[in-house]
């Protein structure tokens, strides 16, 4: 790797409208390294990436790039002529570059390399990923020795991400991206930068993976709580000390009152500094309902403008379940949280609902709020107080805890950040107790504290959940099956987004195409009643799952008795008896669940 950096900012500063974004920071950004930039909403990611490319001027500061160095910047969205076609819009950068009498060839060979095999397609008709990859491929046809880009992975389907992937992986120059993707940021990149206040030099470099970054992260969250910690045990001694009120005037005591100022400085900047480190405090509200079937699909279809988008879905939600749908974009996955909240019929099918369900549906394009109002009155819509879980919560708390400043209150929603919108959506949907979350791209825009803590918070949800999401830590971290549909009809389930992407590529085979209304793998025909065997279990499977469930509630509650917390040789036993019996338990849902369809099929 060169030792001289392709572009390198020394002690910037940034602020907007009186708020700093970040100040003394000194970066370099070498060849062959593949930068992945994070940090909270509002630390500058985008900012400092606008003034790498040149767009934007730090407010001080000096920033340098080395002789012949070609930048190339990719926005979050890029504006096109709509009326141009693919090969134009393509054209239209290598005529500001230098190339050789073969730049048509290196066109095309770009152009397929991003999927565009038909250059006489017209950009008016390509969908958010596709313009992404025109985006793309216009940065690469620049031949840029570094490339920015801000956020390349929305409006990108799973498959897209890969895709993306693939491309980011060995490149022949460097790059800095801004994501909250763990996954993507895991698998391309060999350096993170995370911007925070935390950090005393503005930032934390890291070189490696993401998950390298996490290590070195929490070692330095744990030296800077010990640190806390030393200091505030010294300071305490030293203020005793002055308590005393030393009468001797001599330079031994002048000193050691100059130690104790300084002392209560460093630890003030400290526990600044720690304290900054929160994320939101993100928890959802179950009703506490012990009903088991709290929603099923019989046989649902779905159809858009004369498209078949689902066809057949048998489904059942318990308490517990935490299902992910996944598919290429438009193949039907937000038609189906409209079906399953109610607020769409499906085209064929039934869908039952327990008695005063109570479910809670993100929408993922933000209809919900109102741009005009402010954030307080969106917070908090009647007085200045919300009742959270039972108590009652001041709007500056409430909005604190949600990590917004009170000076944001006054402030109208469309002056917020998009991460800043999910957050509210959030805060919203936290005052609704549920037994039902359905989620529609929760992750969107929001930054990784946020998302981690998103993420602890739904798995401890009581009832059920239905997400979309293109995020695939999130996925397999929190749901035990998804959904995938293939936008033809056909609806499957599979174990992890690995088995997902098996099952597209067998969709875009001319076989399958041809049995697009059916399912991945015909099962037999079913008989028109079930056997006397399943019957049977059928009638009793409640009642063993409520028994099992009784066994479980009543481990835990033994395991949190005093004598048994002090047994550690006890505490062992019971922890393994309980971990044995909730797998029982989920065998009982998984074959209770069977059961269900077989009914269901055996009833039509």
């Amino acid at each position: 790797m060169s030792s001289t950096p392709l572009i390198s900012c020394h002690g910037i500063k940034k602020a907007y409208s009186g708020r700093e974004l970040f100040s003394e920071l000194s970066l370099g950004f070498f060849p062959q390294e593949r930068t992945g930039l994070i940090g909270p909403n509002g630390s500058g990611k985008s900012t400092l990436l606008k003034i790498l490319a040149g767009m934007e001027t730090p407010d001080s500061g000096e920033l340098t790039v080395r002789r012949d160095t070609r930048l190339v910047y990719l926005p979050q969205t890029e504006n096109f002529d709509r009326d141009q076609t693919v090969e134009q819009a393509l054209m239209q950068v290598m005529e500001s570059v230098d190339h050789d009498p073969e730049s048509y060839v290196s066109l095309k060979k770009t152009a397929g390399q991003m999927g565009f095999f038909h250059l006489d397609t017209m950009v008016c008709t390509l969908s958010g990923g596709w313009l992404k990859r025109l985006s793309m491929a216009r940065a690469l046809l620049q031949e840029p020795d570094l490339l920015l880009l801000d956020e390349p992975t929305n409006h990108l389907d799973l498959e897209g991400i890969l895709w993306l992937e693939n491309v980011l992986k060995n490149p022949d120059f460097a790059f800095v991206l801004v994501s909250h993707d763990r996954a993507f940021l895991e698998n391309v990149t060999n350096r993170i930068v995370e911007l925070s206040r935390i950090y005393p030099e503005g930032c934390l470099r890291v070189e490696g993976s993401y998950s390298t970054f996490l290590e070195k992260r929490q070692e330095f969250t744990q030296s800077r709580e010990k640190l806390e910690q030393r200091l505030a045990s010294k300071t305490r001694r030293e203020i005793e000390w002055l308590r005393q009120g030393p009468k001797a005037r001599t330079t031994k005591a002048k000193h050691r009152k100059e130690t104790a100022l300084a002392l209560q400085e460093e630890l003030s900047q400290v526990r600044s500094r720690n304290a900054g480190n929160r994320a939101a405090e993100i928890e959802f509200s179950g009703t506490g309902r012990k009903t088991r079937k709290l929603l099923r699909c019989r046989n649902v279809s779905c159809k858009r403008q004369g498209r078949t988008l689902l066809e057949g879905l048998d489904l059942t939600l318990s308490p517990g379940n935490r299902l992910g749908i996944v598919g290429r974009n438009g193949t039907g996955k937000s038609s189906l949280l409209e079906i399953l909240s109610g607020e769409m019929e499906p085209h064929s099918g039934t869908v039952q609902w327990a008695e005063g369900l109570k479910v809670v549906h993100f929408d993922q394009n933000r209809e919900q709020l109102n741009q005009e109002q402010s954030l307080q009155e969106s917070l908090c819509p009647s007085g200045d107080q919300v009742v959270y879980q039972g108590r009652a919560l001041h709007v500056v708390s409430w909005a604190r805890r949600m990590r917004f400043d009170p000076d944001q209150l006054p402030l109208p929603v469309s002056r917020l950040s998009g991460g800043e919108q999910s957050r509210l959506l959030i805060a919203r949907l936290m005052l609704k107790p549920a037994d039902v979350l359905l989620l529609d791209e929760p992750t969107n825009d929001i930054d990784i504290p946020t998302l981690e803590i998103l993420e602890q918070s739904l798995e401890e949800f009581p009832g059920a959940i239905v997400l979309i999401s293109h995020d695939r830590m999130f996925l397999d971290n929190l749901c035990d099956r998804l959904l995938y549909l293939d936008g033809q009809g056909r609806a499957t389930f599979v174990a992890d987004y690995v088995q997902y992407i098996r099952e597209a590529a067998q969709t875009d085979k001319p076989e399958q195409k041809v049995q697009s209304g059916k399912k991945a793998k015909p099962r037999p025909r079913q008989q028109n009643k079930m056997s006397f065997k399943d019957q049977r279990e059928y009638e009793s499977i409640e009642g063993d799952i409520e028994r099992a469930e009784n066994e479980v509630a009543g481990l835990k509650e033994k395991m949190n008795r005093p004598e048994v917390m002090s047994d550690a040789k006890e505490l062992e036993r019971l922890c393994s008896e309980l971990e044995q019996a909730e797998a029982a338990l989920m065998r009982l849902y998984a074959r209770w669940e069977e059961l269900e369809e077989m009914a269901a099929k055996c009833s039509r």
